[in-house]
């Protein structure tokens, strides 16, 4: 942009840990060409830190680091506040100041976003400031982006994510014949994991982004709260191999659909027959799967974790905010308050796959049918794969055709009463 007056724009950082720095790492090496290419500079002000002191990857000047996060939110010299230290709380009391103080917010924080996203967008509007977090679903790939502005004329009625990084990891080293133990140990050894894998391998996570890009994709406030999560921790490797001769791969789906009667939420294991578009995510990439009435099905995948993808976004949306400002315009996301309600889960419908440890004697198999037709449920496919002869044990596995999920939780607490059912060894969705 030669010849044309390089605006500048103030930042303040809150966070300068693995995101944070990375961010900042970036800002400095593209400079140059976010200058030429958007006739922007990025000027970094302040920088809010616990400790000061600590060595980083990164330098930062430091005279511009503090330890109190207020003082950057209160900054009047300062125009875009960068939210980067993750949780709820004290983040969203620094975003709502920020934004009631009339400063652009970019975050990457989906807890904050998940929970409060409707209210702070309301709140962004107005305010007359923008509102951005495109690191806070899928790392690099720009899912929000696309349903903010690029599908706006489309009614989208389903989505089908694979979203968390680390369970695809560790279900695609299951997948390839490790178990669950072993491959999260190797998930931490790589750094895909933390010490304590819950908010991951519990679904919590992929639950924060499902709440967020339904909100965006339905137009409507979806909580949290409202969608149904199981983790994976109950998987075994077993599964898999069964999962396979069958035609199916084992993801943690992420799952949303607008029906006659709602919202359709869920985040747990699921079968997707090996020709899905998401069948073929390995590791740490995350894609996504979305149906709008225009589009049909429209499919975005990178990778989906890691300092340099969500620096990435984190810069891009940056970038948006420059854009926007030099426009002297915002980016406005309605969220319409309506009575979209979210389905109770147990009224929502699926195939399963059952994995049962049994008494190896005639007329098992038809006890087992009993409990299921009570429950109007009906049996798609019966296969015996293993028997402890000693024990008298038999391990058989059940395909059911569409139940409701309601009917299939009764089933399976009247089936673990029968003295011929030694264990309900697994009970996994099938996606239909």
């Amino acid at each position: 942009m030669e010849g044309e007056q390089i605006k500048t724009i103030r930042l303040g950082f809150l966070g300068a840990g693995t995101v944070g720095g990375g961010t900042l790492d970036l800002l400095a090496r593209r400079s140059e060409q976010i200058a030429r290419s958007i006739g922007v500079e990025f000027d970094v002000r302040r920088v809010s830190v616990r400790n000061p002191s600590r060595p980083r990857d990164v330098a930062i000047d430091p005279s511009i680091l503090t330890t109190d996060a207020w003082s950057v939110v209160d900054d009047p010299s300062i125009d875009v506040v960068v939210e980067l230290i993750g949780g709820e709380s004290p983040a969203s009391d620094y975003i709502e100041r920020a934004l009631r103080h009339g400063k652009h917010v970019v975050t990457a924080n989906k807890e904050v976003i998940a929970k409060y996203g409707a209210e702070l967008l309301d709140l962004a509007n107005h305010s007359n400031v923008n509102l951005f977090f495109e690191a806070s679903v899928g790392g690099g790939i720009p899912v929000i982006g696309v349903l903010r502005h690029d599908l706006i004329a489309n009614e989208i009625t389903s989505l089908r994510a694979i979203i968390n990084g680390t369970t695809n990891f560790i279900l695609t080293a299951m997948e390839q014949g490790r178990d669950y133990a072993e491959a999260l140990r190797e998930a931490q050894r790589l750094g895909y994991a933390e010490a304590d894998p819950s908010n991951d391998v519990d679904g919590v996570d992929a639950t924060y982004k499902l709440a967020i890009l339904s909100t965006l994709a339905f137009r409507t406030n979806v909580h949290p709260d409202q969608i149904e999560h199981v983790g994976i921790r109950e998987l075994r490797q077993k599964d898999f191999q069964f999962a396979a001769g069958m035609g199916y791969v084992i993801k943690l789906l992420a799952a949303a659909d607008v029906g006659p009667n709602g919202i359709e939420a869920s985040v747990r294991p699921t079968m997707i027959p090996t020709d899905h578009h998401l069948a073929n995510v390995k590791g740490v990439f995350n894609a996504v799967l979305i149906d709008g009435d225009q589009i049909d099905k429209f499919m975005l995948y990178g990778r989906g974790a890691g300092a340099r993808p969500t620096a990435s976004a984190v810069v891009a949306d940056l970038c948006a905010v420059a854009h926007n400002l030099q426009r002297n315009v915002i980016d406005r996301v309605e969220i319409v308050h309506q009575h979209r309600p979210i389905v109770d889960f147990g009224d929502t419908r699926s195939r399963y796959y059952l994995r049962l440890q049994v008494t190896d004697q005639p007329g098992v198999l038809a006890q087992i049918a009993r409990v299921l037709g009570e429950h109007e449920i009906s049996i798609a496919s019966v296969m015996q794969h293993e028997t402890d002869e000693t024990a008298g044990v038999a391990e058989i596995v059940i395909m059911t055709h569409q139940a409701a999920e309601r009917a299939m939780a009764a089933a399976l607490g009247l089936m673990r009463t029968l003295a011929v059912v030694h264990e309900v060894s697994a009970f996994i969705r099938v996606e239909r």
